[in-house]
């Protein structure tokens, strides 16, 4: 492992200025694993994101856990994860304690250029993606993905209906690869799956028997089984993710049926809920760390102990399915995707995301300048100010983005 640890290193440096979400991420990792570390080429990065998109779970970690992977095999692959996620999981479950805790009191404005430095951060992070795009065929499936995404952003339907219909497209109208390539089998190492199965049966099992009879100790099981249960189906990532969590933990709690049959669901408050909402995607990382920040709240009655247990619990919950479906299929993937119709579908599915990307820039700014019309100018010159210095510095400087990002937070304490 020594010589990987210039690579872990900047894994780390990833995960505290990967702002944006995994349109912002996929950007800052072109930048520094393919073009300043060389750890894998373009087209193979593109590859590796256009797998992690079919897949449930969240996409920006596995891809990241992919490079690992690719780099060192399983070992560097699990701790590559690990280091990804330690900065945002424990940003999240500070936050937890924060909420709960009425010795602290967290003035939010402090935080109000956190957001314009995120979309600038997804700005530049569109502008990379560009190099996907080198047909007409993927040029059509872009706008047509932007327009559909732009339209439908909150539906959580859109994102597979728009990668169905990338690969269709691509399939029907994208240039055949001339490349010959040799098939090698690559031995699939069914015991990933094997446990995804086992855990998700297993938790589904242990909650409902905790439920029925009641258990004194119930809520980690519950819990466990909500997060992995999520881990394991959402598609679209946070998109999806947040609504679903809204819905458990917050309308569900309030139904009729719920508070008659079964009174002690775990539930939180819409203020702490949407709070947490907020501060997810304004902070480095994977937006599933959410997951650490509801965790923590739903355990945080029975103390400390438990609510550090809670984080902890709902961060294996919701990365753990992910993790083990990517080292499942993706030797199955690469047995595969050697074929030129399969090339021909990769293709469009990242004229997809980049038409996502874009949306994403678009969706964000929109409702920005919605929220900004009844504010003093000032505020919205220094808004969108912000936008635009931090994609000229990531775009044109060597300044690192740990340190745009600590400048805009100094700013906020100016500007409150």
């Amino acid at each position: 492992m020594i010589r990987h640890i210039p690579f872990l290193k900047s894994v780390f440096f990833h995960a505290i200025s990967a702002f944006g979400g995994p349109q912002g991420h996929l950007g800052m990792m072109i930048n520094i694993f393919v073009e300043k570390r060389k750890d894998l080429t373009h087209d193979e990065l593109a590859d590796i994101n256009s797998f992690c998109q079919i897949l449930p779970g969240a996409t920006s970690t596995q891809t990241l856990t992919l490079i690992g992977y690719k780099r060192g095999g399983v070992p560097l692959a699990f701790l590559t994860l690990l280091i990804w996620l330690i900065p945002g999981v424990f940003i999240m479950s500070a936050f937890s304690f924060l909420i709960t805790n009425n010795a602290f009191r967290i003035n939010h404005r402090y935080l109000n250029f956190i957001q314009p430095m995120a979309i600038g951060f997804l700005v530049f992070a569109a502008t990379r993606t560009f190099i996907f795009i080198k047909s007409n065929t993927a040029k059509l499936i872009m706008v047509i993905s932007m327009i559909s995404t732009y339209l439908f952003f909150n539906s959580p339907w859109i994102f597979p209906s728009v990668f169905v219909f990338a690969i269709i497209v691509s399939g029907l109208f994208e240039s055949k690869s001339s490349e010959i390539v040799t098939w090698k089998p690559r031995k699939i190492n069914f015991k990933y799956f094997i446990l995804f199965a086992f855990l998700f049966i297993m938790s589904g099992i242990l909650s409902e028997t905790a439920r029925k009879n009641e258990w004194k100790e119930r809520t980690p099981y519950n819990l466990f089984e909500n997060m992995y249960r999520f881990g394991s189906i959402v598609f679209g990532g946070a998109d999806v993710l947040i609504p679903m969590m809204y819905e458990q933990y917050v309308v569900r709690p309030e139904s009729n049926r719920i508070k008659q049959q079964n009174q002690n669901v775990i539930k939180i408050s819409r203020d702490e809920f949407l709070t947490g909402a907020g501060i997810v995607r304004v902070i480095p990382g994977p937006v599933f760390s959410i997951a650490s920040f509801v965790g923590g709240l739903v355990m945080s009655s029975k103390g400390v102990t438990y609510q550090l247990i809670g984080c902890f619990i709902a961060s294996i919950g919701i990365f753990l399915p992910s993790c083990l479906l990517v080292l499942f299929f993706y030797p199955i993937w690469e047995n595969l995707h050697r074929y030129p119709v399969l090339q021909q579908f990769m293709k469009g599915i990242n004229a997809a995301v980049v038409g996502i990307m874009i949306a994403g820039v678009l969706y964000l700014l929109k409702d920005s300048f919605v929220t900004l019309i009844s504010v003093p100018k000032l505020d919205a010159f220094l808004f969108f100010s912000v936008i635009i210095s931090t994609f000229m510095l990531l775009k044109f400087t060597k300044i690192p983005a740990p340190i745009i990002a600590l400048f805009v937070i100094v700013l906020g304490f100016f500007f409150q």
